[in-house]
Formats: C-alpha cells, sequence, structure tokens
C-alpha cells in the first residue's frame, strides 16, 4: 500500500510523462551525466517535481558540482524529499523522492558544501523548471 498523495496507475505515468522522464521517476533510472536539460541551468527559480508539481528545490541551493547532474545543497522543503537506502548497483546509497508521489529524483551524499555538507544529486528528467524574477 503506496503512502503518497498522488498515485497513478502504471500506464497514466506513461502518458503524463516522456520516456525518459518516466524511465527516471517511475523506474528509478539515472540520465547518463551532462545530458539532462538542467545540469548546466543556473536562471533563477524553483525545480519542480515532473510528475506531481511540488517545489523541491530552489536556484538559490544548487551549484555546480562537476558530476554533470543538478546538484542542490539543500532542498526547498525537507518534508517534501523522502530518504531511502539504496544498495544497488555493489554501493549503499541514499536515494531521494518526491515525498508527494514517489518520484525518483536521485541520491543525497555527504560532500556537498557548507552550511549543509550535502549534495543533492538529481536528474534533469525528474525536474520541471519554473523562472522566477526575483
Amino acid at each position: 500500500m503506496s503512502t503518497y498523495k498522488v498515485e497513478k496507475t502504471d500506464a497514466e505515468w506513461r502518458e503524463q510523462l516522456s520516456p525518459m522522464d518516466y524511465q527516471v521517476t517511475r523506474q528509478a533510472s539515472t540520465e547518463r551525466p551532462f545530458s539532462g536539460r538542467y545540469w548546466d541551468h543556473f536562471e533563477k527559480g524553483d525545480y519542480r517535481c515532473v510528475c506531481c508539481g511540488v517545489k523541491l528545490f530552489e536556484s538559490d541551493t544548487k551549484f555546480d558540482a562537476g558530476c554533470g547532474w543538478p546538484s542542490y545543497w539543500q532542498p526547498a522543503d525537507e518534508s517534501q524529499i523522502e530518504r531511502v537506502r539504496d544498495a544497488s548497483h555493489g554501493m549503499v546509497r541514499v536515494e531521494v523522492r518526491c515525498q508527494n508521489c514517489g518520484a525518483h529524483l536521485g541520491h543525497v551524499f555527504e560532500d556537498g558544501p557548507q552550511p549543509t555538507g550535502e549534495r543533492y544529486c538529481i536528474n534533469s528528467a525528474a525536474l520541471d523548471f519554473e523562472s522566477r524574477q526575483t
């Protein structure tokens, strides 16, 4: 039984999302580094979940980690991020998902800048961007 506010069938997700967005968010895939639409995007605004639209990250916390994926040192609201132990691919990491719909976003690492020391390494395919003037 799911605990997410937004629930859809697999067919509904496939209809709503592009093939890459679906593969990343619903099947926990990862886009190739330096290939996503937001890895080198630094316009002012908010990054939202591509599946449900909830605000996840703000441009003010985005930084260039040199890894090829959008990186943030903190989420817009920690309560919108679910952390899950991920032991896939022969390593243990912390997966991050949208708390609202369960979309796979990426992973969080402890090698980010201060003040948090965290690096949220997020797939562009999991995000939509909303421009902000101020």
